[in-house]
């Protein structure tokens, strides 16, 4: 068994979409694995797969005697969708989002203005 403590299933879930977001092309279990540089077993790197592919976060592909993967979504569109989860899931959209402005850093409020700016059409006099 290897040194390091063991990764909880989200870390692991994590670790593989980055995997596969830094790939050039859809990879099979055993490229992820061989990626990943650690020490888990084949099967564990399949079920991760396998679980992403039910949540829709993958897409899988015939190759060979199994299959290939890619992500079903870009890096930012799978944070915005969590990030719109979390807000469906409160009971006061308003304190959370007060609570993330809150603690932005002026580049990332900056940011966000300038993003609502762009968004939200001008309004006429």
């Amino acid at each position: 068994m290897a040194d390091h403590a063991r990764r909880a299933a989200g870390e692991l879930e994590a670790d593989v979409l980055g995997t596969l977001w830094a790939a050039d092309e859809p990879l099979t279990p055993g490229q992820v694995r061989e990626r990943l540089g650690d020490e888990l077993a084949y099967t564990t790197v399949l079920t991760i797969l396998t679980r992403l592919h039910a949540k829709g976060a993958v897409t899988r592909a015939a190759s060979g005697r199994g299959h290939a993967y890619t992500p079903a979504f870009d890096e930012a569109e799978m944070a915005a969708s969590r990030m719109r989860a979390v807000l469906d899931r409160g009971s006061d959209r308003e304190a959370v989002l007060a609570r993330f402005v809150g603690d932005l850093t002026e580049d990332d409020e900056r940011t966000l203005l300038g993003l609502l700016r762009r968004a939200t059409p001008p309004r006429n006099p």
